[in-house]
């Protein structure tokens, strides 16, 4: 790859991949590879899959882009389809380009919330919880929800009205619940933190705080949806009677074309009966991009064919089978196996540093891997994680364990 006109914003590998077809993936030297990270739970179908290539087409011959000024009917077909087969409780949806942007609208959606319910002095609420180890974009704002110090890094002043406090930890959050509180913005599995499961226990206590304090209950999806954990969305593996009020959502949802979106709840937000989605009125949000019909088109597509193949309930198995081989190695090097459905991270054992060298761990055996045919991805500094297409053929995900299983036995 040329990077001479190209800002290096990526730590990037030294390939350069030129052609997919399902989890198999090709370099510009011709070298075929496993693909264990599907752009990083992205190609939730598989890299060209028939049913994204075909919708994608077949739109483009008909209108890429109109502006959001006129009406999109691929909007209101992809939305009611989001609303009554995968949210499964009413609300409305508004589309976007990616899982920051979605981000960055279900914050801004809980700061019209905090004005439109006060705290008991009228003033403003605007504080939005997140928790150490997330992560929610590099936007300004969803950067500043992010719970990582290392990508804040010269970028400071942060946009204020984050409080960040540790995963699963209850106690903590309780106490650090103030009247300047609007929200609480959590993943169910923690993806670029380390693979970090919420606890059913804890998922429950957020929404009861969320009901006790007047809080909206945030889930980021972007990573956990489209059936990556074993259902439609991750916090329905975790807790499936949680009814959150906002969702973020992007990645798999259009099987590798850029789209976003959030979902806001209709319920009622106060005495009048008013739904919490009409606070999001005209003028209040918006983007030249968003909801295109390319791009609504083929995520209707996508989202139907992982609901025509079950592909939840086939994740929930597959990444149980993929779990069992990896723990029953035993091999030295690997700690444990966290996650849900295909979003897992081996946990590397902390020996493996002196292999490293200055490297981190994770970044270290990504790179063994991908020398051996297996594409990964590094969740933190001691996970490698593991997020490929829903459709992972069997006869595939065992030639890519196998390679895994070698490289982790050498380290051992």
């Amino acid at each position: 790859m040329n990077t001479q006109y190209v800002l290096p914003t990526y730590g990037r590998a030294p390939i350069t991949l030129v052609e997919g077809n399902g989890s198999l993936v090709r370099d510009s030297a011709g070298r075929e590879y496993v693909d264990f990270a599907a752009g990083i739970a992205t190609c939730s179908l598989g890299h060209c899959n028939p049913v994204v290539v075909n919708a994608l087409c077949a739109q483009a011959h008909k209108l890429m882009h109109c502006s959001n000024l006129y009406g999109i009917g691929q909007q209101g077909e992809l939305a009611e389809l989001l609303v009554t087969r995968c949210f499964v409780y009413p609300g409305r949806v508004f589309f976007c380009n990616s899982g920051a942007e979605a981000n960055d609208g279900i914050i801004k959606t809980a700061r019209r919330f905090g004005h439109r319910r006060p705290a008991a002095d009228g003033s403003p609420r605007y504080e939005v919880i997140t928790f150490l180890k997330s992560f929610h974009g590099r936007t300004l704002g969803s950067m500043a929800a992010t719970g990582q110090d290392k990508i804040k890094k010269e970028f400071d002043p942060m946009l204020h009205g984050f409080r960040h406090v540790p995963f699963n930890d209850i106690d903590a959050l309780e106490a650090a619940i103030d009247g300047r509180t609007a929200a609480i913005l959590l993943e169910a599995v923690q993806g670029e933190g380390g693979v970090n499961p919420a606890t059913p226990a804890f998922l429950r206590a957020v929404a009861r705080l969320c009901r006790e304090h007047d809080l909206l209950l945030m889930m980021d999806e972007v990573q956990c949806g489209f059936g990556r954990c074993g259902a439609m969305f991750g916090w329905q593996a975790v807790a499936p009677e949680l009814r959150p009020d906002c969702v973020s959502c992007a990645k798999g949802i259009a099987g590798g074309f850029p789209m976003g979106c959030f979902f806001v709840s209709d319920r009622a937000y106060d005495e009048a009966g008013t739904a919490l989605s009409s606070i999001m009125d005209a003028g209040s949000h918006g983007s030249t991009f968003g909801g295109t019909p390319l791009a609504c088109a083929t995520a209707e597509a996508t989202v139907k064919e992982i609901l025509r193949l079950r592909l939840p309930e086939r994740a929930a198995q597959l990444g149980d089978w993929i779990r069992a081989e990896i723990l029953g190695w035993h091999l030295p090097a690997v700690e444990n196996v966290r996650g849900l459905g295909l979003l897992l991270g081996v946990a590397l054992k902390p020996g493996l540093a002196s292999a490293a060298g200055d490297a981190a761990p994770s970044a270290y055996v990504v790179g063994l891997l991908r020398e051996k045919g297996l594409l990964t991805v590094a969740a933190g500094p001691d996970t490698v994680r593991i997020v490929p297409a829903l459709t992972l053929p069997k006869d595939i995900a065992r030639r890519g364990l196998d390679i895994l299983h070698d490289v982790l036995k050498a380290l051992s």
